[in-house]
This record gives structure tokens, C-alpha cells and sequence, in this order.
């Protein structure tokens, strides 16, 4: 951002995208914050954010082994299913070309592990109080990942309690996978200048 010469954004984040969504609004940096199910939101002494991390780690396995035959698995709608499972509810409208470059993703994303034993060791921090812009939090009440509410307890309780929240009945962890247009518009609505 500073050498773009951005000293704020609107940001819009998904999981770990969101929770880091919300570590730069800490740092003052964000203008807004759409944050579709951010990551970090269990209750104090809940380790269930364990299971979660050891799932994650058992995805990219899985996803190293799968990916080379990508096109393969997704040729089939029980395959697409199985691929999309995790993220969303509704996913017959997700091109086949997507799923794949997903799949590579996750197969080739060098710094997976490093950050999965991170957040073991360190867990999840966030300055809430130094939270000062608008926020809006989205969860779909399908979520498997992490699950509603419970994923979310520490950031309906303490930390973010004022913000604008917004549930989405039978939307699983990826707003924008499982229901495109709808995610767009919860952020443009959200971060359009005059909102």
C-alpha cells in the first residue's frame, strides 16, 4: 500500500482474508471492512479453531494429490460437489475453469503450512479498539468451515458487536463463490462513496 501510495482501502476479505481485513483496520489502513466469515472468531479458550487449522492442513494434502487431475474430478457434477463442498452450498453456477485454478491454488501455496503452525503458536490477536471504520460482517448460516455462530462468538460478543451484520440462510464459508451477485452487493452497497 505504501508503495502504491495508498495510505487507506475499502477492504473485502474472506476467511483468513477477512481477519487480515480486519488486522489492517487495527492499523488504521482500511476505510471499510467487508469481512465474509473472517477467521479468528472463537471464543476465548475455545481450541475448536484447532480441529479447523488440522482440517485445513488434511485440504492441502488432499488438494496436491487431487489438483494434477483437476479436469478429470470437476467433469463430473459429483466431483464438482465434492470439490466445492467445503465453500459453498450452491455451486452449479461455478465455472469448472474456477474450481481448477482453486485446486492449483491451494496445491501450490508454498506458504500454507508456515502459516497454519503460526496461528498454533500464536493464535489470533486483534486490537479491536483501534477498529475506528465501518465494518460489516457477512456469515452463511451453512458455513463448514466455520461454523455459524459458534466460529464467530468472540466477534459478536467482544470485539465487533457494532458492526453492521449480515446473516445469509443456506450460504456456506464463500459469499462470493455461493452467491456472486449478492456478495458484490453487500460490499458496493457497503464501500460505494456516500453510502
Amino acid at each position: 500500500m505504501d508503495r502504491a501510495g495508498f495510505a487507506v482501502a475499502d477492504f473485502a476479505g474472506n476467511s483468513l482474508g477477512g481477519y487480515v481485513a480486519l488486522r489492517l483496520a487495527a492499523r488504521g489502513r482500511a476505510s471499510s471492512v467487508v469481512a465474509f466469515a473472517p477467521a479468528g472468531g472463537w471464543a476465548q479458550g475455545d481450541g475448536s479453531y484447532r480441529d479447523t487449522l488440522a482440517a485445513q492442513r488434511e485440504t492441502i494434502e488432499l488438494m496436491r494429490r487431487t489438483a494434477p487431475q483437476a479436469d478429470v474430478l470437476l467433469a463430473t457434477r459429483e466431483g464438482r460437489r465434492r470439490a466445492t463442498s467445503a465453500l459453498a452450498e450452491n455451486f452449479e453456477h461455478i465455472p469448472e475453469e474456477l474450481i481448477a485454478d482453486q485446486m492449483l491454488g491451494v496445491a501450490a501455496a508454498p506458504g500454507s503450512h508456515g502459516m497454519i503452525e503460526h496461528a498454533l503458536r500464536e493464535g489470533w490477536p486483534l486490537d479491536p479498539e483501534r477498529i475506528t471504520c465501518p465494518v460489516r460482517v457477512v456469515w452463511g448460516t451453512a458455513d463448514r468451515m466455520l461454523p455459524w455462530p459458534g466460529a464467530a462468538a468472540r466477534y459478536r460478543s467482544e470485539w465487533l458487536p457494532h458492526a453492521d451484520w449480515v446473516l445469509l440462510d443456506g450460504v456456506g464459508h464463500c459469499p462470493q463463490l455461493d452467491v456472486p451477485l449478492e456478495a458484490a452487493e453487500l460490499i458496493l452497497g457497503f464501500t460505494a462513496p456516500g453510502r
